[in-house]
């Protein structure tokens, strides 16, 4: 599995503004993922209750963007009438990468196999497609059962982009996981006397 075959990584942990424990992961593959493995590694669809009822329960309640838009214009993510995530996506039957840019990940539509969930929003129950499910890595979410956004990253651009989020300043912890599952934590000194 490619993402058992890191060579550097990066992991600053901070907490956003609703006080979650938020990561931003960078990993370095030994090997370069091609674009026609990166459906197999990385997941932008609702799988099928009958195959995988785990991952499907874990994407329906940790994984479904917003729904904003329409269906929900006072959405967090909601800004001039638009979604700042740029949701809902495309459908797409296979994933198309670019130069310089992420990747479009493949997000079928029913009509060509994809799933569909019913959510309820704001008192109304709506279809929700895969044009909402945010990239995954189906290993990771079985793992973890959290949200986890994974995306792929081919481009210089998109590299420099993560580098400079994954390193910004301010609220960050700094942490280690050893082998004994043990978790250390650093947090800055706080003169609770000043604040």
């Amino acid at each position: 599995m490619y993402l058992e075959r890191r060579a550097v990584g990066c992991i600053p942990l901070n907490c956003k503004k609703r006080g979650l424990p938020h990561a931003h992961i960078l990993r370095w593959m030994m090997e370069k993922i091609t674009p026609n493995r990166i459906d197999e590694i990385i997941s932008a669809e609702i799988p099928d209750i009958e195959i995988e009822k785990d991952l499907h329960d874990i994407v329906s309640k940790n994984m479904i963007h917003g729904p904003c838009g329409s269906l929900n214009n006072n959405s967090p993510c909601m800004s001039d009438g638009k979604c700042i995530k740029r949701y809902p996506r495309d459908l797409l039957a296979e994933a198309i990468t670019g130069n310089d840019e992420y990747p479009f990940y493949r997000r079928r539509s029913t009509e060509d196999g994809g799933k569909s969930i019913k959510l309820k929003v704001l008192n109304n129950t709506i279809d929700v497609d895969n044009r909402w499910v945010v990239p995954y890595s189906p290993l990771l979410l079985k793992t973890y059962n959290a949200h986890i956004n994974v995306e792929y990253c081919n481009s210089v651009k998109a590299i420099k982009y993560i580098c400079k989020y994954v390193n910004k300043g301010s609220d960050m912890a700094v942490f280690g996981v050893e082998n004994t599952m043990h978790l250390t934590i650093k947090l800055p000194k706080i003169n609770w006397d000043t604040t």
